[in-house]
């Protein structure tokens, strides 16, 4: 069996989607390598069934018309036969070292009968252009090496939120809570973490630095020039997060406290991208995110703006939006994001 499928969405991929293929290839009886062409401009899919010919039963390419990367990671998970599932965006790399021990964990729950519901493993931000990388550890806040519930996490700072790059869930798990990512958006990376929280009882922290994650490319999503150019996604997305759960009602206070404080981290992301942005256009659509989390879910609005940063993210005046830009810059040094 495939102990766990590895979804890589490539759209204009072939100068360095190699990389992150060869990186799964470790372990080429266990993983299961799901290449998603999501509509190609350029030798993409060339080389993606090149990998198919050269490696049968390890790798499949899937062909589509674009439907950007939502669609591409919907397209994984459908076609996935591992007991888990992970997204590895084409730029980036999983360090194999850590992935022979993510897959060696795995294999030792199954055969206890024990197969945790979500695995998380640590991420590194690669910022080859200033020769800087930052390792995003969990060892403050989660039990290591062994199965834990939720009532057993500790304080999550903020640089420590959980995003696709450092979890693994259980496949039937996504299929169960009828994971589905919108079409032509980007940023779903966290829709695809947190609609899933809820249907999760069982985790389990490996202190690995599996995966590589790349920064610095003009182009790049994560810009903050283009996720400015991007904000109606961004906003969406954000939306679409308020929607999907209601955060209040879950029984688990820790589940509940983290689901409150990630969606603020996003929703605050969305502030911080329209006040720079400074359009009175931008401004008004601040203003109306809010309005549609406050009237969408009154109990969770009133949760958000006690936690530290939604005390803040309202705030209309220049001093207000001072603090905000200003917080959102330091997070930037100290964390290396774009």
């Amino acid at each position: 069996m495939k102990y766990l499928s590895v979804a890589i969405p490539c759209y204009n991929s072939q100068e360095y989607m190699a990389k992150a293929i060869e990186s799964c290839l470790i372990l080429k009886d266990d993983v299961e390598i799901i290449i998603v062409d999501d509509g190609f401009k350029d030798n993409t899919a060339q080389i993606g069934d090149e990998y198919v010919k050269q490696y049968p039963d390890t790798i499949k390419c899937i062909h589509q018309e674009n439907g950007g990367h939502g669609q591409a990671v919907n397209t994984g998970l459908k076609n996935a036969t591992g007991l888990y599932f992970k997204v590895l965006d084409s730029d980036d790399w999983f360090d194999q070292s850590a992935l022979v021990k993510v897959i060696e964990t795995i294999k030792q729950l199954h055969q206890k009968a024990d197969d945790v519901d979500m695995l998380i493993a640590n991420y590194v931000y690669e910022k080859p252009s200033e020769n800087k990388s930052s390792v995003i550890r969990y060892t403050n806040a989660l039990p290591q090496n062994r199965t834990f519930r939720w009532y057993d996490v500790k304080h999550f700072y903020p640089q420590q939120n959980l995003l696709m790059h450092s979890v693994i869930y259980r496949t039937q798990l996504l299929r169960n809570c009828n994971l589905q990512l919108p079409q032509h958006t980007f940023y779903v990376d966290n829709l695809f973490v947190y609609q899933p929280l809820p249907f999760v009882s069982t985790l389990y922290y490996l202190n690995v630095d599996l995966y590589r994650y790349f920064i610095g490319r003009e182009d790049q999503s994560v810009n903050e020039k283009v996720m400015i150019s991007r904000i109606d996604q961004q906003i969406k997305v954000n939306k679409m997060m308020i929607d999907c759960c209601d955060v209040m009602q879950l029984k688990s206070r820790k589940l509940r406290n983290y689901m409150v404080k990630y969606l603020t981290m996003i929703t605050t992301v969305s502030t911080v991208l329209l006040i720079k942005s400074g359009t009175e256009e931008h401004l008004q659509k601040k203003n109306e995110l809010w309005a549609y989390l406050k009237q969408k879910n009154p109990e969770l609005y009133k949760a958000v703006k006690h936690t530290t940063l939604g005390t803040f993210m309202e705030m209309d005046s220049i001093a207000g939006k001072k603090i905000i830009t200003l917080g959102y810059s330091i997070s930037q040094k100290l964390f290396g994001f774009n």
